[in-house]
């Protein structure tokens, strides 16, 4: 039996698939258990788009072709970076992207092949399904927190079923598209997507492990 520890420490961000599909009651089920995530006054600010089959494949298609297009046009609704990394946190990023980069044998200035890599994004890593969360614009800075509590959950319930994951705020970038070809209304914004199924246990970038901070870099003991 899966433990929540087992769940929180063994979550990793699975950049690679297998064509295995996941039975729409299972999807449910984690989202229902996901739902339990705390919001202020209870108003639970999440909303779920769950894309699979021909519906997955139409966006997919779509926003692979802006991406390949590259036209500059398509920017997100709101800065999910800094405008300018600066440490220690410039370091994290650097260590991870290159960390992942020499797994998969991507040289530095190799930029084909960076590119042919963050395209993966928009095919959800060949995962077969495909979640795309959206919140009320009017919601304050609050809400977007309690959002986090809820992907954290999605993530964590989908790994103590056996399924695993990826978050990824590089869709933002498609909103437009998005929101045409899921039918958002007028006040829906897209928050990110996350890629679901079950890991490629051969797949080289799957193998990644993150590094975290050590407690003292980032905790205080009063008293």
């Amino acid at each position: 039996m899966t433990t929540a520890i087992d769940a929180i420490t063994g979550r990793r961000s699975i950049r690679a698939y297998l064509n295995k599909e996941v039975p729409p009651e299972l999807i449910a089920e984690v989202l229902e258990i996901a739902a339990r995530a705390p919001s202020g006054t209870n108003i639970q600010p999440w909303r779920v788009h769950v894309l699979t089959g021909a519906t997955l494949k139409k966006l997919v298609d779509r926003v692979c072709a802006a991406f390949d297009a590259g036209d500059g046009s398509h920017q997100s609704e709101y800065a999910y970076y800094p405008a300018k990394f600066f440490e220690p946190y410039l370091a994290r990023r650097r260590k991870v992207g290159w960390d992942l980069y020499g797994l998969l044998g991507i040289q530095k200035g190799d930029a084909e092949r960076m590119q042919t890599q963050h395209r993966k994004n928009f095919q959800f890593f060949g995962a077969p399904v495909g979640l795309m969360f959206s919140i009320d614009r009017r919601m304050g800075q609050g809400s977007w927190l309690d959002y986090g509590m809820f992907l954290q959950n999605v993530m964590i319930a989908a790994r103590a079923k056996g399924l695993d994951t990826c978050p990824q705020a590089a869709w933002t970038d498609y909103h437009r598209i998005i929101g045409d070809e899921l039918k958002f209304g007028e006040q829906e914004q897209l928050v990110c997507g996350i890629a679901l199924g079950y890991a490629d246990p051969v797949a080289i970038e799957n193998s990644l492990v993150t590094e975290r901070a050590p407690l003292e870099e980032f905790v205080v003991f009063h008293g």
